[in-house]
């Protein structure tokens, strides 16, 4: 048994009962609320604001996921935090986790890894959270710096501090890349995600997603100026081939 702290409660902007692409077999996905990228291809701008969304204790959130758990255990599915940006909460996801593991489901957390390791107190923290983390799906968005910031208004340098912190503890992890076309596919930063992909050893695959157009009409109702409205949407053909080589 693990001692959880039910007094500690979590932002979260909505949950999905039957993921099937934010890790393996069927998922509970809690989307969290705040995220401190602006991407130019989020889909989901209404995770931003950190103010926004609903609290839950961890215990609440629980009862949710307890209603389906039998499809997340017989297909070797569980749970996956993904945001927003998770580790903004990491004390909340710390208590679902040790909830989930008394319960022995799988657990997941989708992250950019924005988080500042050289501050004692948080690197203690995801310490824990790794403890009782059964899979990382790291999203990567562009590995130029200068592009990076041009692509989601802040610095890549604490995604890759975390890539490599997550090497050393030898977390099992995905790299998840969105491939825009014209915009992050320029050979340097290619050529260099593949190099992470070869030399760490805890990486298990490089998921390439393909660039859409369907969080649009959220930009529109925001009112948030949408940079990429002439980028067209990848290829089934592009984002295969991509992650093949990717791969090798």
């Amino acid at each position: 048994m693990y001692n959880i702290n039910s007094n500690i409660k979590g932002k979260i902007h909505s949950f999905e009962n039957f993921g099937t692409v934010d890790g393996p077999g069927i998922r509970f996905v809690i989307f969290m609320q705040g995220c401190e990228f602006r991407c130019k291809f989020c889909h989901n701008p209404d995770t931003w604001d950190k103010k926004a969304g609903d609290e839950y204790t961890a215990k609440e959130v629980m009862n949710e996921i307890m209603k389906y758990s039998v499809y997340y255990k017989k297909s070797n599915g569980g749970i996956t935090v993904s945001g927003g940006e998770p580790l903004l909460q990491l004390e909340f996801i710390l208590q679902l986790f040790k909830l989930a593991k008394e319960e022995g489901l799988h657990t997941t957390i989708d992250t950019a890894g924005n988080i500042d390791l050289t501050d004692k107190d948080v690197k203690e923290e995801i310490n824990k959270l790794l403890n009782v983390t059964d899979l990382m799906l790291l999203d990567l968005k562009e590995m130029n710096e200068e592009k990076h910031i041009k692509l989601t208004g802040k610095s890549n340098k604490n995604t890759i501090s975390f890539a490599k912190y997550l090497e050393e503890k030898n977390m099992p992890t995905v790299l998840r890349y969105v491939y825009i076309k014209g915009i992050n596919d320029a050979k340097d930063t290619l050529d260099k995600l593949k190099e992470i992909k070869q030399k760490y050893k805890n990486i298990i695959e490089i998921d390439v997603l393909g660039y859409h157009k369907m969080g649009e009409y959220k930009w529109k109702e925001m009112g948030i100026k949408n940079e990429l409205k002439d980028i067209k949407a990848s290829t089934k053909n592009e984002v295969d081939d991509l992650k093949i080589w990717l791969n090798e």
